[in-house]
């Protein structure tokens, strides 16, 4: 038989009636099921694995029942092993978990009919340095942030493919993907930017230049920022999940990530401008 894997937002009260639901239809469709500890938490006796892990039982899919941070983790979980995600909005912004709970159960009918698309969406890969030594480096689909953690201002100075760009004063810094330009990068005056659009978006925030303003960049390009963050430590975030201290003098590189996140769709094309005009309201009066 088949298997689906479910992941789940933690406490979430309202996900045990969704998750039955869910499950049911699934078993009723020739489907084993695997849930992650979150879901597992609602419902018992079913077969359950870290969220890390549950690629590794090579799931034909997975149902991601939350916002877009949980969406956010089962990417990462998920995107090396090409599992696709359907990702259902239980959240109270959804940008990434575009379908509704009432729109669920007709993109799984989509699936076993196998009349959906898959929309692939690229990731950074950051590394942090050191010294001359890799000291970390994580995927992300949103967005690397760096920032100072005192209430100053911190320098990055930037390069990219190599050539010196500028030097920023700023309170943080974003190289964001075009999934996450919706998302930190456009609260800090950043330019919406369509998904399939091949580039990557820098943006700093709150710079202490005027002429300071965001950068948009090809895919392939190599991002590198040297930071300054005083005589305290920083922190480097990926997707605003993963976060590690950084000191002044390291290296962030960002670039292009072998994988990509791919996402289940309607073959009715994407709803990507039926999001954003019910998320930011736009042409309300």
């Amino acid at each position: 038989m088949p298997t689906a894997a479910i992941v789940s937002k933690p406490n979430k009260p309202e996900l045990r009636e969704v998750l039955t639901g869910v499950i049911d239809w699934l078993g009723a469709h020739g489907y084993e099921v695997l849930l992650d500890q979150c879901s597992a938490a609602y419902i018992k006796g079913l077969p359950q694995a870290d969220r890390e892990q549950l690629h590794t039982y090579k799931p034909e899919f997975a149902v991601v029942l939350g916002g877009d941070g949980t969406l956010l983790a089962a990417a990462r979980a998920f995107a090396r092993a090409r599992i696709p995600l359907l990702a259902v909005n239980l959240g109270s912004l959804g940008f990434l978990t575009e379908i509704s709970l009432g729109e669920l159960y007709a993109h799984l009918q989509s699936i076993t009919e196998q009349c959906c698309i898959i929309d692939e969406r690229a990731m950074l890969h950051c590394r942090l340095i050191r010294n001359g030594k890799v000291e970390h480096e994580h995927d992300a689909l949103n967005d690397v942030v760096m920032k100072a953690t005192a209430a100053r201002l911190a320098d990055f100075e930037l390069s990219v493919n190599g050539q010196r760009v500028t030097d920023y004063k700023a309170d943080a810094l974003i190289v964001a993907t075009p999934t996450g330009s919706t998302a930190y990068s456009l609260a800090a005056g950043g330019p919406i930017l369509v998904p399939s659009v091949k580039a990557f978006l820098i943006t700093p925030v709150s710079p202490h230049a005027l002429t300071h303003r965001p950068l948009v960049v090809e895919e392939s390009s190599k991002i590198s920022v040297i930071v300054s963050v005083g005589p305290e430590e920083g922190f480097l975030a990926m997707d605003g999940q993963v976060s590690v201290p950084i000191k002044s003098g390291d290296c962030v590189e960002c670039e292009l990530a072998q994988h990509r996140v791919r996402l289940i769709r309607e073959c009715d094309g994407q709803k990507f401008f039926d999001v954003l005009r019910t998320k930011l309201h736009w042409g309300e009066r």
